[in-house]
C-alpha cells in the first residue's frame, strides 16, 4: 500500500512511526496490522453468514404475509402483532422493514400520505399594516411560579406596537378580541393584511382562525423547526 510505503520512507529518513502515522491519520496499530496481513483486507475478506440469518424461503415468509389480503395495507408494526394473535410468528419488525426494502417494496403502506415538497412563501410589506407579527410571552412576577401573559401585534414595516395587552392566562378568547381590537384601530377593513406567527397552540387554534376570516385577515406561520422565523415579534 502506498500508505505503507510512506510510512517506511519517514522510518528510514529517521522519523518515529507513530509519529508518521500521525501524519497520515492512521493509528500505529493499524499500520502493524497492515504489515502482518500485507495489506487492508477488510473489504475484501470473506466472512461467514450469521447462524440467525433469514433463509430463502423465509425471506419469501415474510414477503408474502406482508402482501397477502388484509395485511397489503399494513405496516410492520401492525403486521407482527397481528401475525402474533393468530400464533404466528415469522420475524420481528425491523426484519419486516429491512426484508421489504431490499425487495423494493418499502412504499409507504395505508392511508399515510408521501410528502409534499410546498414552494416557501414569504411576504413583503412596502408600506403599514401590510404584514403584522405577534407572540405571546411570560411575564413573571414577584411571587415565584406564578406568571402573566404578554400579548403582542406589531407592524413590521413601520415597528409599531398595534396593539397590546396582559392577561393572567393564554387562551385563543384573548387573542381574538385582541385582533379585533387591533384591525379597529388601525381600520384595515377591505385591505389585505397578513398576520405572522409561530406555530403555538393558541395560533393554531380554530377560534383564532375564524376571528381571521371574519376580520379578512390572511394567516402565516413558521417553518417547522425554525426558531427565528417569527424574528421581529420575538
Amino acid at each position: 500500500m502506498q500508505a505503507l510505503g510512506l510510512i517506511a520512507e519517514a522510518v528510514e529518513a529517521g522519523a518515529r512511526r507513530s509519529h508518521a502515522c500521525r501524519e497520515l491519520g492512521l493509528c500505529l496499530r493499524t499500520i502493524q496490522r497492515w504489515r502482518h496481513s500485507n495489506g487492508d483486507r477488510r473489504q475484501t475478506v470473506q466472512r461467514k453468514a450469521p447462524p440467525n440469518k433469514l433463509s430463502v424461503a423465509e425471506r419469501q415468509a415474510v414477503l408474502a404475509a406482508a402482501n397477502q389480503p388484509g395485511y397489503a395495507s399494513l405496516t410492520p408494526h401492525q403486521i407482527v402483532p397481528k401475525l402474533a394473535d393468530e400464533g404466528i410468528y415469522l420475524a420481528s419488525e425491523s426484519t419486516f422493514y429491512r426484508v421489504l426494502k431490499e425487495a423494493n417494496q418499502n412504499v409507504r403502506r395505508g392511508r399515510a400520505k408521501a410528502p409534499k415538497r410546498r414552494i416557501l412563501t414569504t411576504h413583503r410589506a412596502d408600506g403599514p399594516n401590510q404584514v403584522w407579527c405577534w407572540d405571546i410571552t411570560w411575564l413573571p412576577t414577584t411571587i415565584k411560579g406564578r406568571f402573566y401573559y404578554w400579548y403582542m401585534v406589531k407592524d413590521i414595516y413601520s415597528r409599531k406596537l398595534v396593539v397590546n395587552e396582559v392577561h393572567e392566562s393564554e387562551c385563543a378568547e384573548n387573542a381574538c378580541v385582541l385582533l379585533e381590537k387591533g384591525c379597529l384601530r388601525e381600520r384595515t377593513a377591505g385591505r389585505p393584511l397578513v398576520l405572522h406567527s409561530d406555530n403555538g397552540l393558541v395560533m393554531r387554534g380554530s377560534l383564532l382562525r375564524e376571528q381571521m376570516i371574519s376580520l379578512g385577515v390572511k394567516p402565516s406561520f413558521s417553518r417547522p423547526r425554525v426558531s427565528n422565523d417569527n424574528a421581529y415579534a420575538e
